[in-house]
């Protein structure tokens, strides 16, 4: 089967925006070559142009940054070279993400403290912070997780805001595998509490389909830094980070049916 390429000038594009994120996230190449499941030499041969650039590689590196890197066109090439998708216009996020324009969702913009039941001890909550920030390349908000003890776990996607639903979710599409955050519009707190619907590990490699509640927290400039990682009873924060959690289900921002 015969690999399809870009073309060198695509390939150029498409090097100089990845170089671009990885400066602005201010992650390693090796790291990116581990989330798009390339080798690190294959990465590097292809930011400095010494080898091909694959159409294969291109989605694997699309779907490790959540950002698109292909530019738009009209339709296919008469060489062959598949065509680049289309891209939304400036300042305006696809109708697959609710259309919307970046000043209606700066208000969500900013850094929370994201408390959920710990899915290591059923007595703890689980703490780290979310950044939500726009994110100019691809023209959506974009979401990436922190300050996780658990590094490997690390999630971070796009958010959709449609005005139909009234709620904001954010999604992580990783090679088909998906992770969901369904949040409630702000609190007058600026709390934003729902359910996340994820895979949690289970015994060897075995993954179970999980859903829990979850709260996001406005971290103010000026305020002590949050306890992060798993906070267990007995902990000076552990009551206030329970009683927010239970918000959650106890003044009915999400239910949690009966199995």
């Amino acid at each position: 089967m015969i690999e399809r390429k870009l073309s060198e000038d695509d390939a150029r594009q498409v090097a100089g925006q990845i170089v671009e994120e990885i400066a602005r996230r201010r992650i390693s190449r090796r790291h990116l070559a581990d989330l798009a499941r390339i080798s690190l030499s294959t990465l590097e041969k292809v930011l400095t142009g010494r080898r091909p650039l694959t159409l294969a590689t291109l989605v694997r590196l699309e779907e490790a940054l959540a950002v698109p890197l292909r530019r738009s066109s009209s339709g296919p090439r008469a060489n062959g070279v598949v065509a680049m998708a289309e891209t939304p216009a400036p300042g305006v996020a696809p109708d697959g993400l609710g259309n919307y324009a970046r000043p209606a969702v700066r208000w969500i913009e900013g850094r929370y403290l994201t408390i959920r039941p710990s899915f290591g001890n059923p007595t703890a909550v689980y703490a780290y912070c979310t950044d939500i920030a726009w994110d100019e390349v691809s023209s959506t908000l974009a979401f990436r997780e922190g300050e996780r003890t658990d590094q490997a776990f690390t999630q971070f996607g796009q958010v959709a805001v449609p005005n139909q639903s009234g709620h904001v979710y954010l999604v992580t599409n990783r090679h088909g595998q998906h992770r969901l955050i369904t949040l409630s519009r702000p609190t007058i707190t600026g709390e934003m509490h729902g359910i996340l619907a994820t895979l949690k590990v289970g015994r060897g490699a075995q993954l179970t389909p999980v859903a829990a509640p979850i709260v996001f927290v406005p971290m103010r400039d000026g305020q002590a830094p949050p306890a992060f990682g798993q906070v267990a009873a007995g902990h000076p924060v552990f009551n206030d980070y329970r009683e927010r959690l239970r918000r959650t289900t106890d003044e009915d921002f999400a239910v949690l049916m009966g199995a």
